[in-house]
């Protein structure tokens, strides 16, 4: 298997390059309905592929000893440069090996149910026709390769390139309806918030690889920088400890990828793309980039308590200011998106308190119910035409079993309701935090602690109020009528330009108790076809089953095993088991209690949610407005830098292109000067000179006759002359 790692990440590249080159000619040649089969089966097939491997090499990795789990695989010497020698090298151990099972499989169902959600995908906003079926699954391809090789790659190098490969990505499907403004707009603003973290990041970079060859290790190489790492402890940067200065910067780019304050704004936006590339991003690929990196970094990050407290201070300020907004958010792929800004600040929150495995295991949990989240959601949008406001929605579990059944689980997951994938690992989190010691600030953990069970109680609520809104109660709008496809997906409603009680135009306008409308059979919702029902009941399951592998030990009797493959918390004795079980406890009854006031709300008073918002309009809109913090990003920072890109343009006309001018202008009027002066003097003597040699030369010319006589007559004349000068004077 170690030999066959190369060709995880390349089977995912072989396939967005025979897509993008040859689909358009398939759909061409063998008709739309064979071509369409044939880019999907060979984009989801490769896929599959890659996760056969992956699965066989961890599986491999598992039956080798404990202290043996790394499979290295060099494929070539990428550049040798001095001491430095950099190879496209492929590393799977744990860490990796839980990555690209998550990466491939995750991503092989979410390929899969790409095939129904974009098979009619054929219509842009003016009702053109256009096949982009070829162009998607190339782009989704080529972002799984991305993500495979950011966490196989062996150094860091390496691993920058699938860093930027999974932007480029992020903006190339983000985009992909890029006929629309908003969503070219949306792109943009994801590559452009990821280009200020990705500074830090190679900032991070050159800083690490510059303190180590102080040192004489002049590497890049993950392993050897882990033997080495030791040398940073006594040294500084710029007055700063070398561990915390180069951590901090790496954190910097984790921030951008993986979306935590203050560079998460990119990531609600990304809603504009398709609902699969939605759950691609959010579940298993892009945004746990960072997650990954301070993972496997986990040793330098460990020399910084500094960084970690800021990392866990980060984390959990993320978690809890995200679920705030998703309080009152009422586009379904929006509220989704908050959701995964807060569950990305839980993971940091966990690596904050150096519980990395902890970490990971969320990470784990939470690409299963979170690409269920999102691609029920996309059913949900499938069957109403295009619309995603969950006001507009009511009823469906009758409509859509399925996909409700699915949902549901999900929801359980998220809430971390027992036994459920989420349970597990948001518990691991708390206990971890609760459990740790900050040798900065003694008195974080706690803190920390109670903001993550808090935000746990907000994350409960308000995916308990999208799960009432969209499938209990009436149904409370008809479906859309889309062009084709789903081009409505990327119609984000812009929840700051509605009014704080209704759909738009600020008039009062019940959350449960609209007036039901009466459905025509043919405008009825219905469920989405097996090609996309099949991978919500696949991630239903993993969203079930997938925490158990991280059981904390007591609960072994009840699971019938030794303990899960992540390990809790270390216990102390039996103290700590008890305290961990009154906070599991207490962590389960806040969230039930979330879900119980989402209930009351929206399904046994569904009048409160407006009165509520009408006593408390300026928090209702503060949250609704997303604390504005999109429009103080544009006042500060984008009107700040046009405005400061128009001062500059002004200063350089006015004051640099003005010196430049005048200069010019007073350059010409002394050349001209010096040009009068060469013409009227310094030429005026030379002339003159000349014109008076010629004339002279003219005048003289005429004595040289050539005639003897003449010459015998000047002589003679010249002799008398002397003569009588000689005689008279």
């Amino acid at each position: 298997m170690q030999h066959l790692i190369w060709i995880i990440p390349l089977i995912p590249l072989l396939g967005a390059v025979i897509n993008g080159l040859l689909g358009y000619r398939f759909i061409k040649t063998l008709g739309e309905e064979k071509g369409k089969r044939l880019i999907g089966q060979i984009a989801c097939g490769t896929v599959f592929i890659s996760f056969l491997i992956s699965l066989f090499s961890f599986i491999h990795l598992l039956l080798r000893p404990i202290d043996q789990r790394v499979l290295v695989n060099t494929v070539y010497t990428w550049f040798h440069i001095g001491n430095l020698k950099t190879e496209v090298s492929f590393l799977i151990d744990p860490l990796s090996g839980i990555m690209i099972l998550v990466v491939t499989g995750v991503g092989f169902l979410i390929h899969f149910y790409s095939i129904g959600y974009m098979g009619h995908d054929e219509y842009d906003e003016q009702g053109h026709r256009y096949i982009s079926y070829w162009r998607y699954f190339s782009y989704l391809n080529l972002f799984a390769f991305s993500m495979l090789l950011l966490v196989l790659a062996d150094n860091i190098l390496l691993m920058f390139v699938g860093w930027e490969g999974v932007g480029l990505c992020s903006y190339l499907l983000i985009s992909f309806w890029y006929r629309k403004q908003a969503n070219a707009v949306a792109g943009m603003k994801a590559f452009v918030v990821n280009r200020i973290g990705d500074f830090g990041f190679l900032i991070g970079i050159f800083a690490l690889f510059w303190a180590l060859g102080r040192h004489g290790i002049w590497t890049v190489n993950f392993r050897q920088i882990g033997e080495h790492a030791h040398l940073l402890a006594e040294d500084t940067i710029l007055g700063i400890p070398a561990a915390t200065f180069i951590t901090l910067f790496l954190f910097l780019g984790a921030i951008g990828k993986s979306a935590q304050i203050p560079l998460y704004v990119w990531l609600p936006d990304a809603m504009a793309g398709p609902t699969p590339v939605s759950a691609l991003i959010h579940a298993a690929t892009m945004v746990t980039a960072g997650v990954y990196m301070i993972g496997r970094l986990n040793f330098l990050y460990s020399m910084a308590p500094v960084t970690l407290t800021i990392v866990a201070l980060i984390g959990a300020a993320t978690a809890f200011f995200a679920a705030t907004i998703g309080l009152v958010q009422n586009d379904i792929k929006r509220i989704l998106a908050y959701s995964t800004v807060s569950q990305l600040g839980y993971m940091f929150l966990g690596m904050g308190v150096a519980a990395y495995g902890t970490g990971i295991f969320h990470l784990m949990t939470h690409a299963f119910f979170k690409a269920l989240l999102f691609l029920g959601a996309g059913s949900v949008i499938h069957a109403m035409g295009g619309k995603q406001d969950i006001r507009d929605m009511g009823g469906l579990r009758k409509y859509l079993p399925t996909t409700f059944r699915t949902f549901l689980i999900g929801w359980l997951a998220i809430c971390g309701i027992f036994p459920f994938a989420g349970f597990f690992s948001k518990d691991e989190i708390l206990w971890s935090v609760f459990n740790h010691s900050n040798p900065v600030l003694p008195f974080l953990p706690k803190l920390l602690w109670l903001i993550g069970l808090l935000g746990a109680g907000l994350t409960a609520f308000y995916m308990s109020r999208l799960v009432f809104m969209t499938f209990f109660g009436e149904l409370r709008s008809e479906p859309a009528e889309p062009h084709g496809g789903h081009g409505n997906d990327a119609r984000l409603r812009d929840q700051g330009d509605t009014g704080p009680h209704g759909h738009g135009d600020g008039e009062l306008q019940g959350h449960g108790n609209e007036e039901v409308i009466s459905l025509s059979p043919q405008r009825e919702p219905h469920e989405s076809p097996w090609t996309m029902t099949y991978p919500l009941v696949g991630l239903a399951v993993l969203s079930v089953v997938g925490g158990w592998f991280g059981v904390p030990h007591f609960l072994d009797p009840v699971f019938g095993g030794h303990g899960g493959v992540v390990s809790p918390a270390a216990e102390t004795g039996e103290h700590s088991t008890t305290l961990e079980i009154f906070l599991m406890m207490v962590s389960m009854a806040v969230a039930l209690g979330g879900m119980a006031v989402a209930a009351v709300m929206y399904l046994v008073m569904p009048e409160l949610p407006d009165l509520l918002s009408i006593r408390f309009s300026r928090l209702y809109d503060l949250l609704l407005n997303k604390y504005y913090v999109d429009e103080i990003y544009q006042a500060v920072f984008v009107n700040g830098l046009l405005a400061l890109t128009t001062a500059s343009t002004r200063f350089d006309l006015k004051f640099i292109d003005g010196i430049v001018n005048e200069s010019a202008r007073v350059t010409a009027a002394f050349s001209a000067f010096n040009g009068w002066l060469d013409l009227r003097f310094v030429d005026g003597i030379v002339n003159t000179l000349a014109s008076g040699t010629v004339f002279s030369g003219s005048r003289l010319r005429k004595v040289q006759t050539g005639q003897v006589q003449s010459y015998l007559f000047a002589v003679l004349g010249g002799v008398v002359v002397i003569i009588l000068i000689r005689t008279f004077i």
